[in-house]
């Protein structure tokens, strides 16, 4: 008798804890995170962005990024350094630190991963890099320009062996204080065109 109790205590010990591991591994497909920088819209399943909404205003430089790395941030399931080892990935900022340098604070929160994707490094050092600039230039002349960015997806996107999910693409829209728009669509693929030639309709 007592080895008959023995073995249920084990068995219903065993299948609450596979229960709790299976609870632990459900990915949700949109998670949405927001601070006083960015809201994005996070896909644990793909582990990457679904999109993002951040607004660039002119403001003062006080702070560098220096050797600040990328972190996880607690109850979301992303991807981590593993994804970007010795590949052509970069990190590539969604919501990008050089337009939050006003503050040590805003400059660390874009260094989460829940804020970057598996993006071409020629692309992300190249003309994704270019508007990033530009958008800050018309923040300073312009006003504060609104960006929203969405990541392309398809049945055939690379899932690379670590598990992460490389976009196919971004999309990048902007809005202007006068409610001026201009789109924009980038292929995640090196490419020689100007960024002026990624300008896509609106509509």
């Amino acid at each position: 008798m007592r080895f008959f109790f023995l073995l249920f205590i084990f068995l219903f010990f065993s299948c609450d804890n596979n229960n709790s591991e299976t609870r632990e591994i459900q990915l949700r497909e949109e998670v949405t995170v927001q601070n006083k920088v960015f809201t994005i819209s996070y896909n644990e399943s793909r582990e990457q962005p679904n999109w993002i909404e951040y607004t660039v205003k002119d403001f003062v430089k006080v702070a560098d990024r220096g050797n600040m790395d990328f972190y996880k941030v607690s109850n979301v399931w992303t991807s981590d350094d593993n994804d970007y080892y010795k590949n052509e990935w970069d990190k590539g900022h969604m919501a990008p630190a050089g337009s939050f340098t006003d503050s040590w604070s805003n400059l660390a929160k874009t260094f989460s991963f829940v804020n970057c994707a598996l993006q071409l490094d020629d692309l992300n050092r190249g003309e994704w890099r270019e508007l990033e600039e530009q958008v800050r230039d018309w923040a300073k002349d312009l006003g504060p320009v609104n960006v929203r960015i969405e990541l392309k997806f398809s049945p055939n996107s690379s899932v690379l062996e670590t598990g992460a999910t490389v976009p196919d693409g971004f999309y990048k829209f902007l809005t202007f204080s006068d409610n001026f728009k201009k789109c924009y669509y980038f292929e995640n693929a090196s490419t020689d065109n100007d960024w002026t030639e990624h300008e896509i309709s609106c509509n």
